[in-house]
């Protein structure tokens, strides 16, 4: 029988087992939304294309599964490459399909035309043009397989709205055939075995677990590995939860605003065995000081990540679940005491700390105790800028997923809604956006989507008044010339919360900040808690751009 493109679009979501659902409608796409009425596939209605993205994206990272968002054309489309971005450099499974004109129209300057294939093809993993309708069902097969395999990212389908409306009577393919996308996922036996080697000769090992980690759902084998051949662990921003920070092995955070512990810990290993991480900037600081002395092993599923900003000794390609499994196989326990006697030396040194005996509200200690509150039940989502920081560093992470946040791209705006996706993927689970008063008004509007679902997600604004993160290091670098950082002008929160329709909370006493969050958990629906922190407060420990580890600001011995 004869379908649309429109039904077959929705046959091949379904196909995928796709629950929801996240965009808005447009001209372009009026067909496609008409026939999604009569679907059992959920729509979230956002306010916004960038919200409607970053909730695919939290539902994605919360749940393991594709998130999909569909929008319109033009400004439709534009609207989204930020989610598609920020996504696609965090490696999160993410199919994007918008609205284009009429195929015959394509190129002409049409009204809400725009070139979303050459836009994002920078962005993307991969992108698509659908030209025929013949090719509809296999694209979007093929979309979701790369989306979702290898490393994953966000793939975009461009959908012309003739092709929604023509008719075909062909049938979706069953399975995925891609010339030249062969993702490999069986680590070299070889190098594995060499790997192991290693980490069994040597005396001063780190792990240095990334992203990649959660990815392959490999937390339980990186945890074996570790205990069995007592390794200590320092995990990236993205990689959070992989390893239990409560664990005797774990180090928090490397990098920038990491562990005093976990950047001398690499500093001074002999061995780094990367797993799932693609030595970023804000990880390495300057490439050339990072685990100077190290022999480094790269596990990673891209190829191209591997040796592309360290020089790697033994490099092992695949994924990184699966051989974590072969290498738990040939390492050994090592007891290590004076390395670990030495990092623990570090830990009572150096902890995380801040000033806690003025009568004003620390960000650390909302952080605190959200963590107390809440223990293992909690997905966190955060922002962008020092409150991010703060919601890693002060927050105890067990599980892996109960930590999202935008690593790679940064993206101010992307907690609340991401908060959504996660909610309506994770329903049993409290999930909290720690947020800066300047990130939040970013996608604020989302409001009304937390309040249209009845989405029971809390926003805890760590409200200090300024662009928190650009103005630490206007204060550190640039003589304290706060330009353009003052937040003058921002909402009353609570009234803005509560004319959406979610309650809202103003906390202005240290000593009524559990009692808020506690009340905010029980009331079950959307709410904003208005938490007046101290203007000024800086994140440490901080590595200067570019600097090394022994240029580190704050926990320097």
């Amino acid at each position: 029988m004869a379908r649309t493109g429109s039904q077959i679009l929705i046959d091949a979501l379904k196909q995928e087992n796709v629950e929801y659902v996240f965009g808005l409608p447009g001209g372009a796409v009026i067909p496609l939304f008409d026939h999604l009425m009569d679907s059992d596939i959920k729509f979230i209605l956002a306010r916004h294309e960038q919200g409607a993205g970053h909730a695919a994206d939290g539902y994605a990272r919360a749940t393991g599964k594709v998130g999909v968002c569909i929008v319109t054309s033009g400004p439709g489309a534009t609207n989204l490459i930020t989610a598609i971005a920020t996504a696609n450099m965090d490696s999160v499974p993410m199919v994007a399909i918008t609205g284009q004109v009429k195929t015959q129209l394509i190129g002409n300057d049409a009204f809400q035309e725009a070139d979303v294939t050459g836009i994002t093809r920078p962005i993307s993993k991969h992108n698509y043009l659908v030209k025929d309708i013949k090719d509809l069902g296999r694209i979007v097969k093929e979309a979701f397989y790369i989306a979702s395999t290898g490393r994953p990212g966000a793939v975009v389908i461009d959908l012309p709205v003739d092709v929604t409306t023509d008719t075909w009577d062909g049938e979706i393919p069953k399975k995925v055939n891609l010339q030249g996308y062969k993702p490999v996922y069986e680590g070299n036996l070889r190098q594995i075995k060499i790997a192991a080697e290693a980490i069994n000769r040597a005396k001063r090992p780190v792990i240095y677990a990334g992203g990649g980690v959660i990815a392959s759902n490999g937390s339980e084998q990186l945890v074996e590995l570790a205990r069995k051949a007592n390794l200590p662990v320092n995990t990236t921003l993205l990689a959070m939860g992989a390893f239990p920070e409560d664990d005797d092995l774990s180090l928090g955070m490397l990098g920038m605003h990491g562990t005093a512990y976990a950047n001398y810990a690499v500093h001074e290993s002999d061995l780094l065995i990367a797993v799932g991480a693609r030595f970023d900037d804000r990880i390495t600081g300057k490439v050339e000081t990072f685990a100077p002395n190290a022999i480094v092993i790269h596990i990673d599923i891209d190829p191209t990540s591997i040796g592309k900003n360290k020089k790697v000794d033994i490099p092992v390609v695949g994924d990184a679940k699966k051989i974590l499994v072969e290498l738990i196989k040939y390492v050994s326990y090592v007891e290590r005491k004076e390395w670990l006697e030495s990092i623990l030396e570090w830990k009572k040194k150096y902890p995380l700390s801040y000033d806690n005996s003025t009568d004003d509200i620390k960000p650390q200690y909302v952080v605190e105790q959200i963590c107390e509150v809440t223990k293992d039940r909690a997905i966190i989502t955060t922002e962008v800028g020092q409150h991010q920081m703060w919601a890693a560093q002060f927050y105890t992470y067990t599980k892996p997923r109960s930590f999202l946040s935008s690593g790679g791209l940064g993206t101010m705006g992307f907690g609340f809604p991401a908060a959504l996706g996660a909610k309506l993927g994770c329903p049993d689970k409290i999930v909290i956006d720690i947020a800066g008063d300047g990130s939040f008004q970013m996608n604020i509007q989302e409001l009304s989507t937390a309040v249209n679902y009845n989405l029971s997600v809390i926003v805890a604004i760590l409200n200090n008044g300024f662009l928190g993160m650009v103005r630490q290091w206007q204060e550190l670098f640039y003589d304290k010339r706060y330009s353009q950082t003052r937040l003058t002008g921002s909402p009353d929160f609570v009234k803005v919360a509560e004319g959406y329709g979610a309650t809202g909370f103003l906390v202005e006493r240290k000593e009524d900040v559990r009692p808020i969050i506690e009340k905010a958990i029980a009331v079950g629906g959307p709410v904003v808690i208005d938490f007046r922190v101290s203007a000024e407060e800086n994140v440490f420990p901080m590595i200067p751009a570019g600097g090394a580890v022994h240029q580190m600001i704050g926990g320097m011995a």
